[in-house]
């Protein structure tokens, strides 16, 4: 359907070139009595105005026709180039077929994230993704944010509502692993979180809310985690004020931060099994990265600051590991990360 759309004042065109082809072959054989042959030929001549002589001499009625479809066929060519003109220069053509390899990219992607809204946050959250190597797929409907996307070529997208579950099954929400709804409005990102959590009963949600009174509705709808950007800035603001410094640091070693000091966390089962690495003590010692190990989480959802050297590491569980760009590379090179 979609692609009709694009194509319907193309499909139109040909269908009047058509038209008028058989109404030529056909008028020549009812009033000259020509054969099939004879009338394509003629019509061939009339509607490409070349000026080759006639088959035969035309009758008074043949030449009114002639006229006539001369008159037609000229509107119609004319119409026709316009149409097949103005669609190439606007560049639908163009963008047409870069948004076919696009669909056809985020067909075969799996274990991606699914961001809903590319407005301020929807980009920001867009940004970390591509710093960390994360595949995602932006779904926007706003037409100059996808015309932006497409030109940049930042990033895969969808074209489309995200509220409508069509448009979620084609950004691969089944084989996603993570989705962030950003729209501005809170009955929207509803609709998204319950749309989503029903399609992939295993992904990890976090809405953005602008109402303190949606924030409930969100997390019973299904969002493991809401944002409201409103209230974080004005507390981020506040603790600038009060710990200035504490804040400053945190900053700093910030996931997706560009300074030289990065946050990290290890699931168990990225663990190398032929290690036999059971606790953060024969961890540290088998590598050697100079990273350091300051928080865990339980397999029960339980954080752990500053977790001791004898920790079992268990399945579920996780690690946060701090230390330098190059310590974290190091570490994410031994791990396979």
């Amino acid at each position: 359907m979609n692609r009709f759309k694009i194509f319907s004042k193309i499909y139109f065109a040909i269908l009047l070139l058509v038209t008028i082809f058989v109404f030529g072959i056909l008028g020549f054989i009812i009033i000259e009595d020509y054969s099939l042959n004879e009338a394509f030929y003629m019509t061939i001549l009339t509607v490409s105005t070349v000026g080759f002589n006639e088959v035969r001499e035309l009758s008074s009625d043949g030449r009114i026709f002639t006229a006539f479809l001369i008159i037609t066929s000229f509107g119609t060519f004319a119409y026709s180039i316009s149409a097949i003109t103005t669609y190439v220069l606007s560049g639908d053509f163009k963008n047409y077929y870069k948004d076919y390899r696009v669909n056809k990219e985020i067909e075969n992607i799996k274990n991606h994230v699914v961001v809903c809204g590319f407005g301020r946050n929807g980009r920001q959250a867009a940004d970390s993704l591509k710093l960390h190597n994360q595949q995602f797929v932006v779904v926007e409907k706003n037409f100059e944010r996808i015309e932006l996307i497409r030109n940049e070529k930042t990033c895969l997208f969808v074209d489309g509502d995200a509220t409508l579950d069509n448009t979620l099954d084609k950004a691969q929400i089944s084989n996603a692993k993570a989705l962030i709804t950003t729209l501005p409005n809170d009955a929207d990102n509803l609709f998204v979180v319950l749309s989503a959590r029903q399609k992939n009963p295993n992904l990890t949600i976090i809405s953005r809310a602008s109402q303190n009174t949606s924030y409930n509705k969100l997390k019973v709808a299904g969002a493991n985690n809401v944002i409201m950007p409103d209230k974080v800035g004005g507390e981020h603001m506040a603790s600038l004020v009060i710990t200035p410094d504490v804040v400053e640091f945190l900053d700093m070693i910030s996931v997706g931060s560009t300074h030289h000091i990065n946050l990290e966390e290890i699931a168990f089962n990225k663990l190398p099994k032929g290690d036999n690495i059971n606790t953060i003590r024969e961890l540290s010692s088998t590598y050697k990265t100079g990273c350091m190990i300051v928080g865990f989480k339980t397999a029960d959802g339980e954080f752990v600051i500053n977790p001791s050297a004898d920790t079992k590491l268990v399945p579920n569980s996780k690690l946060f590991v701090l230390g330098k760009a190059e310590q974290i590379n190091e570490l994410n090179k031994f791990l396979n990360i």
